[in-house]
């Protein structure tokens, strides 16, 4: 059974705009989203009846932005960069409105690429899952290929072990591919890196068998084996898969054909994080290092992360000056569509190996600010500090700056307020740094 936003197919209609969490006032310095119109189309019935005929066999799950750019530039790559090949797109829509927002926008991209776009509200209650896995049921035996983003979800783990399909195609949830092939190689169970501890708690543990049957799935099969499964990886990150695993590079290439080239502006622009929000950086040093980059370099605009909280935002725009934006699409299609400025600043993250792909000609340069231990939080997990120098050490064609890091004053160390600190990401729902 379908959800209850219905299915998204040629023609069909799009998820509505979300009206629980937003705001009621303009925060200082964050430009308002602006209301879309969504188109109307055909009921339920139609739209599921296009999704069956427009099945090609292969079936691919999205649960962010980030990820559904990467199928779409899976699909081109595949094609050879002529006419895209048809897949059907399953987005698992998480509850952020920031998220969602960047995911309907993302879905008219797919749209218009002639593929057949089912948006799921997967998380719409307590019967969503039995209604999902009900109403996915019949294409997870059909396909032949299943396409993933995020492996770390249990929705998609939960998947795995309904499909017959023998060839598995992982592409880039940012910076936790990375994490992901690390632990794959290594035959640890799938943990994302931001998670503080190694204990596991009720939960983990009655899901943990359908965890281990999913990494297995994702695990290679070795040569010559009978009805032999194949895992792919598409990806844009440094990463030294195992053995058995194809891996092809994303460039970039849809992006840089269907946006651009931008406009360049004379000052500079920075890339927000969610690393505060996962509770592994904290929020006075961050803002601090925020404005530090701004004199430096002369930053006029503030890109936000589209996990970033409210409150933290209007703090940043009231003590730095900067212009915060709240993009309505992944940050590689911003800047390629423009205005973008001539240096872009970014703390360790996804965009400090994805932007000089996608902009690459232009003449941008892309800057990294390392992350000094002083900054991390109690609740960091004791993986954070090495994870975030990977990402900046291994990263192509930026600029270091480590001066800025360590120009910065550090301030004593202070108990965690009475609340705990920071609360996690919500399991289940993707994030991206």
């Amino acid at each position: 059974m379908s959800s209850p936003e219905g299915t998204c197919a040629a023609g069909a209609e799009v998820p509505p705009e979300e009206t629980a969490g937003t705001p009621t006032r303009r925060l200082l310095g964050v430009p308002r989203q602006r209301k879309r119109t969504e188109p109307t189309g055909d009921d339920m019935t139609t739209a599921l009846a296009d999704t069956a005929r427009a099945d090609t066999g292969t079936l691919a799950f999205v649960e962010s932005p980030v990820q559904l750019l990467n199928v779409l530039e899976w699909a081109h790559t595949r094609a050879g960069g002529d006419q895209p090949a048809a897949l059907t797109v399953v987005v698992l829509a998480p509850h952020d409105p920031m998220t969602r927002g960047q995911l309907r926008r993302m879905v008219e991209l797919a749209r218009d690429e002639g593929h057949t776009v089912r948006w799921e509200e997967a998380r719409g209650g307590t019967t969503a899952p039995l209604r999902t896995i009900g109403g996915l049921t019949p294409l997870l035996r059909r396909a032949g290929r299943i396409v993933l983003g995020d492996p770390f979800s249990r929705y998609v783990q939960l998947l795995l072990g309904l499909t017959r399909a023998r060839d598995l195609v992982v592409v880039d949830d940012g910076t936790a591919t990375m994490e992901f092939i690390g632990q794959l190689a290594r035959g640890e169970r799938l943990v994302r890196w931001h998670r503080h501890g190694s204990g596991r708690s009720p939960r983990d543990l009655v899901f943990a068998p359908f965890a281990a049957a999913a990494r297995r799935r994702l695990t290679p099969g070795p040569e010559g084996a009978r009805r032999r499964r194949t895992v792919a990886l598409f990806s844009s990150m440094p990463v030294q898969v195992p053995e058995g695993m194809a891996v092809t590079a994303n460039d970039f290439a849809w992006t840089r054909g269907r946006f651009g080239p931008p406009r360049l502006t004379r000052t500079a622009d920075i890339v927000g994080t969610s690393l505060v929000e996962t509770g592994v950086v904290d929020t006075d040093r961050y803002l601090a290092a925020v404005a530090d980059l701004a004199r430096a370099h002369g930053a006029t605009r503030y890109f936000a992360h589209r996990r970033e909280r409210a409150g933290k935002l209007h703090r940043l725009a009231t003590e730095t000056g900067l212009e915060v934006v709240r993009p309505d699409l992944p940050l590689e299609l911003i800047a390629r569509r423009g205005p973008v400025g001539r240096l872009v600043l970014s703390f360790p993250s996804t965009v400090v190996h994805t932007l000089p792909l996608a902009l690459r000609g232009t003449g941008v340069q892309v800057a990294v600010c390392d992350i000094d231990p002083a900054w991390l939080t109690a609740h960091a997990s004791p993986r954070a500090q090495g994870f975030l120098d990977d990402v900046t050490g291994t990263a192509q064609d930026v600029r270091r700056l480590p001066g800025v890091v360590a120009a910065l004053p550090r301030k004593p160390e202070v108990p965690p307020p009475a609340c705990g600190g920071v609360p996690p990401v919500c399991e289940g729902e993707p994030d991206r740094t």
